[in-house]
């Protein structure tokens, strides 16, 4: 109505290049990046005359025009960074950072060798990170697709010409552009409506809301409120289709208001709360590294402190304190953990087509205890289901589903609608199983159909009454509410039936209303207002399909110590049933209403006893998820959604399907092989086991070199000369390092994949403490021996070699002793390095490096104190492994 009036009024009318004012042209037109709000705050006319269109659409010169002017139709690229770059990236690790300064120190100390390995393993480190991540961006950035890949528009080849519709690329989309929406469109750009018939949309992707939104027209312009935002995501206004919705039902025709980066979907990446935070392996790399940072900035000043005391020595032992302080580093720490987790990463990917994109985020499966996750296409296929069909007393009864699945075919047929929507198609496949004729039951001489409108929101399909000649019978099916206000009902039947429908609704179910009504024949067309006088035949109810995989995967979950929390923008009955009928008690489902004016602290209790929270707005996820972290939780955040991206930015490891928008695959830090919780559970499994691995490296690695550290701080104070000279404590270093490469390869054993594992530095700390004390005690009491058995005339040189084996000895024991994995890598390799501890010395390198052959009598009693100290270190592991952990 209104475009035939403003045609007349308004000459220009056909597009800008018409236009004989030249005020009202496009190229006067210079918005630059206004809202889509912005601009629904007009009219459709006033958006039309701003945006320099018509209904007729652009004329195709004009179109190149702006093609040109205001860029492709595309979200911003995010471009694979460069081997290079990932590379100087990965310098930024602490560990890394202390390894660089370490090998600066040495440098400074004229320390050439060690600078020089210690700057090797650096960049091994740091090229086998870049590598994998490298690797992984590659693969993540295959995934990637437009929101779509044509649009339909309306388009002229000049301003005489008639108006065509064609496909178009969805990149070539300009802002005044009319375009066409029919049944699976996905939308090209973010469209103020001109016209609609039955539109709704799919908004999962952009609110997480499962059932399909109205949209219409609406003619007057948005009042905005004072107090809300521009920006504020108002999702649900009728009259805007998002970039990142699709249509489920219907047709429409709108003009484009915002294209590439000016749309909501893009714009999403940017909203405030979307930073990068700190996780999980972050905070335990940190906090080891700090811990030993201190001791490496304690160890050189002590020991030149201790020397200058002591012994009168000066600066002479600098070298010897540098290098004692670089046998505390655990050198091989960037090197094993990078290796590990580029192994499980790529065993991942291969086995379970998982993508890690970030190489840490595999550390943090491994540490999660919480899963937060959306209900639409996780516990759910976005996909309904009939439930129950029922008479208006709420007894079962198939002929409600008879006559509703009659409405849902006639309607299709005789409205030449493109498509069934999702709930007529739920209604067609029950009538099709549950009827023994299958579809051919709802047979009928049809007559006529008026298809469903958002506005009266029901639709009526008209069929010749069976058996009686000159009569016709209305089929209405639709919203409870509507169709009970077009029944005869007294006022207890109508009480009766919106309880009954309450109920349903309650429990989770989409509920639909049923009536009949017989009208003699008529020869006019009928119209909306024979929609009268109807007799209600009862109710349809239909839930969400659930993910055929869900309640398996839930269960393997909850039996690995990982708790399970939905946070959705959906219903709280639609919540609660999807997880019931998968196992997962809801119990007392929180609405973000009640926990808006929570503190902190107080929501994260809240969320630490409930399960599911419904009707969340993005942001609301993203707190929730910020509670569980600050109580103490590594949490994993499963979305695919714009309305998701805080979410996966606040948790410690973002996760996605790969059918997530573009904006979520990008965010995410692990895309999984499909839209299922078993890809989790694999991914979590291999987490897991490559925490296990690194766990377990540090703690033999460092209670080692703790308890050399110990023992030669000690020595050296007793000694006339230095315990070992910084070559030796390089050579056995260099030993050391390179058996610990089978750390890599170890297979943790399966309790390790039973609860979550979390790297705590407090933890390592006291472990490490413990056996290296005990290491330290077995050095000690090998250099009591060493004393008794080497001679005064080459006691330095004999003691340089008597420790040297008994270092490279007991590091072997603790490595095969203190591992908790399985495979045969490890045993092998520390039986090499024991073999070097032993023939080293009496080999012709020997004397280069300082040392001299032993006396018989010193293997003997070495062979005592490292029985010892085996039973001890044996007896102290079983004894550690018993413990449970805190």
């Amino acid at each position: 109505m209104w475009l035939r009036w403003c045609a007349g009024w308004w000459p220009g009318w056909a597009g800008a290049s018409s236009c004989r004012d030249p005020q009202d042209s496009f190229v006067t037109w210079a918005p630059e990046r206004i809202s889509t709000l912005q601009l629904s705050r007009s009219t459709p006319l006033q958006l039309l005359r701003s945006l320099g269109s018509g209904p007729r659409g652009l004329v195709e010169s004009e179109a190149e025009k702006r093609l040109t002017r205001y860029g492709e139709n595309v979200l911003p690229a995010r471009q694979v960074p460069s081997l290079p770059i990932i590379f100087l990236r990965s310098l930024r690790d602490p560990f890394t950072a202390v390894l660089a300064c370490l090998a600066l120190v040495s440098a400074a100390v004229a320390a050439w060798a060690t600078a020089g390995v210690i700057a090797v393993l650096v960049v091994v480190s740091c090229a086998l990170r870049a590598a994998g991540e490298h690797r992984a961006d590659r693969s993540a950035a295959g995934l990637r697709e437009l929101v779509a890949s044509t649009a339909t528009v309306l388009r002229r080849a000049d301003d005489d010409a008639a108006t065509v519709a064609r496909e178009v690329p969805v990149d070539e989309v300009v802002p005044g552009d009319v375009v066409r929406l029919a049944p699976g469109d996905l939308v090209p750009a973010d469209l103020r409506l001109l016209r609609a018939t039955g539109l709704t949309m799919h908004q999962a992707a952009l609110t997480g809301e499962s059932a399909p939104v109205a949209k219409y027209p609406v003619d007057e312009p948005f009042a905005q409120s004072p107090a809300r935002p521009l920006d504020a995501q108002d999702f649900d206004r009728p009259e805007v289709c998002f970039q990142g919705s699709s249509v489920a039902s219907g047709s429409g025709t709108g003009v484009v208001v915002a294209t590439g980066a000016d749309t909501r979907f893009a714009r999403a990446d940017r909203l405030p709360g979307n930073d990068r935070r700190t996780t999980a392996f972050d905070r335990s790399v940190y906090g080891v590294s700090w811990i030993l940072i201190r001791f490496m900035l304690l160890t050189p000043p002590l020991v030149l402190m201790a020397n200058a005391a002591l012994r009168g020595r000066g600066l002479e032992t600098l070298p010897f304190a540098v290098a004692v302080a670089v046998g505390l580093t655990p050198e091989m720490l960037p090197v094993i953990v990078t290796t590990t987790l580029a192994r499980g990463a790529s065993a991942l990917a291969r086995t379970h087509q998982v993508i890690v994109k970030r190489l840490p985020a595999l550390h943090d499966l491994g540490a999660v205890d919480v899963v937060c996750l959306d209900k639409t296409g996780t516990l759910t296929q976005d996909r309904p289901v009939l439930d129950c069909a029922l008479d208006a007393s709420g007894s079962p009864d198939d002929s409600v589903l008879h006559w509703a699945a009659v409405n849902s075919l006639w309607t299709l047929q005789l409205a030449e609608l493109p498509g069934a929507d999702a709930l007529d198609e739920a209604l067609l496949d029950a009538a099709e199983e549950r009827f023994p004729e299958g579809l051919d039951a709802l047979e009928y001489d049809a007559v006529a159909a008026l298809p469903f409108d958002p506005v009266r929101r029901l639709s009526t399909a008209v069929v010749n009454t069976p058996h009686r000649l000159g009569r016709h019978t209305l089929v209405v099916k639709g919203a409870v509410e509507d169709v009970l206000e077009r029944c005869a009902l007294t006022g207890d039947e109508r009480d009766r039936a919106l309880a009954l429908a309450e109920h349903l609704a309650s429990d989770g179910l989409r509920v639909l209303a049923v009536a009949l009504a017989e009208r003699p024949a008529a020869r006019r067309p009928y119209t909306t207002t024979d929609e009268r006088g109807l007799t209600l035949q009862g109710l349809v109810g239909l839930r969400d399909a659930t993910a055929e995989t869900a309640a398996d995967a839930l269960t393997a979950l909850l039996h690995r110590g990982v708790a399970v929390k939905v946070l959705t923008g959906d219903h709280p009955g639609t919540a609660a049933r999807a997880c019931r009928e998968l196992g997962l008690e809801p119990g007392e489902v929180v609405t973000a209403a009640s926990f808006d004016g929570l503190s902190g602290a107080e929501l994260g209790e809240l969320a630490d006893r409930s399960t599911v929270f419904a009707r969340c707005s993005p942001e609301q996820k993203a707190r929730i998820v910020r509670a569980l972290r600050e109580r103490g939780h590594v949490t994993g955040f499963l979305g695919d959604g714009v309305n998701d991206l805080p979410a996966l930015r606040a948790c410690d490891v973002g996760i996605c399907p790969p059918e997530a928008v573009d904006v979520a695959r990008e965010t995410a830090d692990v895309v999984l092989a499909a839209k299922d919780l078993t890809s989790l559970d694999h991914a979590i499994v291999a987490g897991r086991s490559s925490g296990a691995t690194i766990a377990g490296y540090l703690r033999i690695t460092l209670s080692s070199n703790l308890g050399n550290v110990i023992a030669m701080l000690t020595a050296g104070l007793l000694l006339p000369f230095l315990p070992m000279l910084p070559a030796q404590v390089l050579v056995q270093n260099l030993c050391f390092d390179a058996a610990q490469l089978a750390f890599a390869y170890d297979r943790p054993p399966a309790g390790a994949l039973r609860r979550p594992l979390k790297l705590r530095p407090r933890e390592v700390l006291a472990s490490v403490t413990g056996f290296g004390v005990l290491n330290a005690v077995a050095d000690l009491a090998t250099f009591a021996v060493l004393v008794w058995a080497v001679s005064d005339t080459r006691a330095e040189t004999a003691f340089h070699a008597g420790w040297f084996t008994e270092n490279l000895l007991t590091q072997a024991l603790v490595m095969v002793l203190l591992r908790t994995g399985r495979g045969g890598g490890i045993p092998v390799t520390a039986g090499v390095l024991a073999l070097t501890g032993l023939l080293l010395p009496l080999s012709p390198l020997g004397p280069l490096i300082g040392m001299t052959a032993l006396p018989l009598a010193y293997y003997p009693l070495l062979a005592l104190v490292l029985a010892l100290y085996a039973g001890a270190l044996y007896w102290f592991a079983r004894r550690a492994r018993r413990t449970p952990a805190p």
